[in-house]
């Protein structure tokens, strides 16, 4: 009886655990869904990335004239996107990829150094290459989110990395966000977040518009 039990306790084990999906796998197929739906238009501008481009739902009204994928899920890391990237990179043939990404690297794990995070980077940034050795490709900088106020020194520090990477490369820029959203006294402007301090109002939006729109090709 005891066998038995064992048995079954170690069968239920086994089926939960190969039962357990990766973090953000439904988002994953969800894209899968709306590329069956509707197939993704070839040279676009393809937007990917964390909740800031989540939410960017209306994105292709601040951009008239240009085609863009918004391919932005939730919560996501530089890590995921590194985990994701031959499902994330290789349907759509874009024009150029604009990333936005790193905030939450730091928030899911505190102890992540500046240098860590911008590894990361760079592995997506490979992993990119290897499918399109030419396109253009832009970063945009992490925001001051007020919610995260603790994490700036280290968002700051990721950013200098990233420009310093960007800038040596080919087909290469990095869209710097964040100046734009200080005030007159130089602080973050906390007007242009929603009432969780960490996503942004249309007026925010605006702003990064603003700044990404001479580097869309």
């Amino acid at each position: 009886m005891k066998k038995f039990f064992a048995f079954c306790l170690l069968l239920f084990f086994l089926t939960s655990h190969a039962q357990e999906k990766p973090a953000f796998y439904e988002d994953i197929q969800h894209f899968k869904q709306l590329d069956l739906n509707t197939p993704p238009p070839k040279n676009a501008i393809f937007f990917v990335g964390s909740s800031s481009f989540t939410k960017w739902t209306d994105v292709n009204d601040y951009f008239p004239g240009k085609t863009i994928i918004n391919r932005g899920f939730g919560g996501s890391s530089l890590k995921d996107l590194n985990f994701y990237a031959e499902e994330l990179l290789k349907p759509y043939a874009p024009k150029q990829i604009i990333i936005y990404c790193g905030e939450n690297d730091f928030a899911t794990d505190e102890t992540l150094t500046p240098r860590q995070v911008f590894r990361r980077y760079k592995t997506f940034y490979s992993e990119i290459r290897k499918l399109y050795p030419e396109i253009p490709v832009s970063y945009v900088s992490i925001k001051l989110s007020p919610r995260r106020e603790n994490f700036w020194p280290k968002f700051i520090a990721t950013n200098t990395l990233i420009e310093k990477f960007m800038i040596r490369k080919k087909n290469a820029d990095y869209i710097d966000i964040t100046a734009a959203m200080n005030g007159p006294d130089g602080k973050v402007r906390k007007d242009l977040f929603l009432e969780d301090m960490l996503h942004m109002k249309p007026e925010g939006y605006r702003i990064w518009k603003k700044q990404m729109e001479p580097y869309l090709k």
